[in-house]
Formats: C-alpha cells, sequence, structure tokens
C-alpha cells in the first residue's frame, strides 16, 4: 500500500527556498493524494505563491525534494513539470487581454499542439464546466467580467490534461456569488480525478470544500489536518474565519 502511495502522489520534503539571504521558506512538507482535494492557508506573504512556483518549475529549491508520481521534480524546468502533469492557474490570471478567449484556452495546450482531436475534446470539456466561454470564445480575454477571466485562466491549465491542478487565490477579487462558481467549478474538477492543491483567502469557503488541509505562516508548516479537524480549531477559526 505504501508503495502505491508513493506512485500516485505529490511529496514535498523538506522544502526550503530563498532569496537572497531571506528564506521564504523553510523545511516545508506536504502531499497530495490521489484524488486529492488540498488547501493551502495562510495571510499574504506566508509562503503560498512561492511554494507553488517551486512545484511548477519556476523557482529552484535551496534544499528538500518534490515528487510526484515517484518521480523527482525539483529544479526541473516549468515545461517539463507541465509535460510530467503539473499546471497551475497563477494569482492575477496573467492571461493575453488582446487574444481572443478561444487563443487562450488553446495556448494551454501547447504542449499538446500536435494533438489536435485531443486539443478540441479538452475544449469541449472546459465548455462544459463553464459553458459562457463558449458564447464568449471569440471575444478579447481582457473584455470578460474578473469572474469570466478566471474561468478562462483555470480552463487554460486544464487543457494540458493535469493530474495535478494548482490554483493560487482563484477568488480573489471576485464577487461573493462568483467566487462561490468558481469554487465550486474547483470541485467538479476535482470529481473527475484531478489532484487540487488550492491556496485560497476565504478559508471557511475552502475547508468546506477541501478533504485536508495546511497553514503556512512566515515560510513554515504550522498546522495541517482534515477539513473537520482545521475548521473546528479555534485558532484558525480566530485568524482566518473572523470567529
Amino acid at each position: 500500500m505504501q508503495k502505491k502511495r508513493e506512485k500516485k502522489m505529490l511529496e514535498v520534503s523538506d522544502l526550503s527556498v530563498r532569496y537572497g539571504e531571506f528564506v521564504a521558506l523553510r523545511d516545508v512538507s506536504l502531499e497530495v493524494d490521489e484524488g486529492e482535494f488540498v488547501v493551502v492557508l495562510g495571510a499574504n506573504g506566508a509562503g503560498k505563491s512561492t511554494l507553488f512556483r517551486t512545484i511548477n518549475g519556476l523557482m529552484r529549491p535551496s534544499a528538500g525534494e518534490i515528487s510526484f508520481y515517484g518521480e523527482r521534480i525539483e529544479g526541473r524546468p516549468a515545461n517539463t513539470v507541465v509535460s510530467r502533469g503539473v499546471t497551475q492557474s497563477a494569482e492575477g490570471r496573467h492571461l493575453f487581454p488582446e487574444l481572443s478567449v478561444l487563443k487562450n484556452l488553446t495556448l494551454g495546450a501547447y504542449i499538446r499542439r500536435r494533438d489536435r482531436a485531443g486539443i478540441n475534446e479538452s475544449l469541449e470539456e472546459v465548455y462544459e464546466l463553464f459553458p459562457i466561454l463558449r458564447e464568449k470564445r471569440r471575444d478579447p480575454a481582457g473584455s470578460l467580467s474578473g469572474g469570466q477571466q478566471q474561468m478562462v485562466a483555470i480552463g487554460r491549465a486544464l487543457m494540458a490534461k493535469p493530474k495535478l491542478l494548482i490554483l493560487d487565490e482563484p477568488s480573489l477579487g471576485l464577487a461573493p456569488l462568483v467566487a462561490r462558481q468558481v469554487l465550486d467549478a474547483v470541485v467538479q474538477i476535482n470529481r473527475t480525478g484531478i489532484m487540487v492543491l488550492l491556496a485560497e483567502q476565504n478559508a471557511q469557503a475552502a475547508l468546506k470544500i477541501a478533504h485536508r488541509g495546511y497553514v503556512v505562516e512566515n515560510g513554515e508548516i504550522t498546522l495541517q489536518g482534515t477539513r473537520e479537524e482545521l475548521l473546528g480549531n479555534g485558532e484558525i477559526r480566530r485568524a482566518y474565519m473572523g470567529a
């Protein structure tokens, strides 16, 4: 059973990241099992984005290991990490505003660019998840509302056919109803078997839909547990839910 877990998960072990003399992450360890939905909580500047950028190959760790399906991926180029099945929808969306929604989506399938039939199939899956994007597919991405742009960003990440989808603050700046719609879509994505690693400002909403969670403070994991354990933790409720 243990052997199967090692092949079927993301495992981050004793990860440290430095910016010069500043230690952004110190001895961080976490894991995501096959099919899991895991949330990472923490204040701005706690290290969540640095953790995600290191997992997806945009930053190199100063120490530690990252394994995905039993293969070491720390320090690998980002395109290699994507080809292994790890994609990210980054905070801020980073769309190409002058390009159409369709073009933005298909750019996410660059590593599959020779698989035209597969790309068309993935487009249909994205349109089923976010029907408004089919209607807006020829519109410039920059003309969309904030919520619709977030849907494009998530859809673009899905176009790479990930095994693990990393989402960095997908509801940031969205109206509550739209944020709820986005998080509901993330639940649907997870139900298809895609592992999800989510950083989210709305701790209560995120914990209600995740299986497990980690708390990052000053670059270190300070707490972890199931959603029930974290939702019932008084310290978490005071720090992140205003209770």
